[in-house]
């Protein structure tokens, strides 16, 4: 019987028919040619060349740089493409931009223990029976290397001390040149009055809501500070803007003001009633929660008390930042303003798209 089987294997086409109560069965081998008049033997050959799969597994396309040396990188930024899927034009562009980002000031440089003395004599006061609220006026600088995002913070061990932090990329990207502006360091402080809105009280502190933008379309944010001045009776908190100037580069598009549908004037209940009647139905999806990557003692943030610090109620500390997950990935803050809102101090951030001019470019525009 098992010459039999073997010589009809050798000698049986690769399919066959079988008619049985009008029902036609066909045989097929797996792989192969096609070629029903071939051999066993001579089909066997042919399977290599013209495979058939069966079973498939999937593996990380990362795994075949195992071993290579100096793989490292390239595995990172196919894993970087993978996940987040820029334009392939401008694929360059966003990898330069995926280094690691980081707050300053940094979390060591913020005092955590009691402190014998406030640090800042500036405060502002927002009802006669309501709590001071202490304003950080040091400045904070990032030197030459590109802001990704802000956000207001309560320093202090009581959390009581308002101050403003910069997220920043913790090199600069090496297509990208920056020099210091040669007008001036900080931004000057809008005079125009109609900009000074109250918080809460009409006679006590207000906030300037003039937007901080620099005249040149090539100039980013590299620094920041909260300034308080004192006018008649009551104290108004400004927001002053460092810049640094892009060099060889050119704009992509109009810069985008993120958390605010426009720039009106004034910021308060009219112009938030107005805003929420024109944006509900354009209101984006809720963006996913980011993977957090740092490594730091910290990762959210210094530590703060237990309880809820009270003055929560006038400042919105939400991080205003845009990263990889935020098409096409290198944005980079050009401007912001101080709002209020609903009787809390909030952040609107301008985001600007640079790109590089790379030589065969330059060529091609002269041509």
């Amino acid at each position: 019987i098992r010459e039999q089987r073997l010589r009809f294997a050798h000698n049986s086409p690769s399919s066959s028919y079988a008619h049985k109560e009008d029902i036609v069965s066909i045989y097929k081998r797996r792989g192969g040619s096609d070629n029903r008049n071939l051999s066993h033997n001579d089909w066997l050959q042919t399977v290599q060349s013209e495979p058939d799969v069966i079973s498939m597994s999937f593996i990380p396309i990362t795994s075949l740089l195992n071993g290579v040396p100096g793989s490292g990188f390239l595995s990172h930024a196919i894993n970087l493409y993978l996940r987040y899927k820029p334009p392939i034009e401008e694929l360059h562009q966003f990898l330069e931009f995926q280094l690691p980002r980081q707050w300053a000031p940094v979390f060591s440089e913020l005092p955590l223990g009691p402190q014998r003395k406030q640090q800042s004599t500036s405060s502002l006061q927002f009802s006669f029976m309501g709590p001071k609220l202490f304003v950080n006026t040091t400045p904070v600088d990032v030197g030459k290397r590109p802001v990704t995002g802000l956000r207001l913070y309560l320093e202090g061990k009581r959390s009581n001390r308002l101050a403003i932090h910069l997220q920043h990329l913790s090199s600069l990207p090496k297509i990208f040149q920056l020099v210091d502006d040669p007008n001036e360091n900080f931004s000057q402080m809008s005079r125009d009055r109609k900009y000074y809105e109250k918080v809460y009280w009409k006679n006590y502190s207000h906030v300037c809501t003039a937007p901080v933008e620099a005249e040149e379309d090539l100039s980013i944010v590299t620094g920041a500070q909260l300034q308080v001045e004192n006018h008649g009776f009551k104290n108004i908190l400004f927001l002053r803007l460092r810049f640094s100037t892009v060099l060889g580069a050119m704009s992509l598009k109009q810069p985008e003001w993120d958390g605010s549908p426009g720039l009106a004037p004034k910021s308060g209940l009219i112009s938030t009633l107005i805003s929420h009647h024109f944006t509900t139905v354009q209101r984006p999806a809720p963006r996913p929660a980011d993977v957090n990557i740092n490594s730091a003692v910290y990762p959210g943030g210094p530590p703060v008390p237990v309880q809820v610090p009270k003055l929560l109620k006038f400042v919105d500390t939400t991080e205003m930042t845009r990263g990889p997950e935020d098409t096409p990935g290198y944005w980079v803050v050009s401007g912001a303003r101080l709002v209020v809102e609903k009787g809390r101090i909030r952040l609107r951030v301008q985001y600007s798209l640079l790109t590089a001019i790379l030589p065969d470019e330059d060529g091609l525009e002269e041509q």
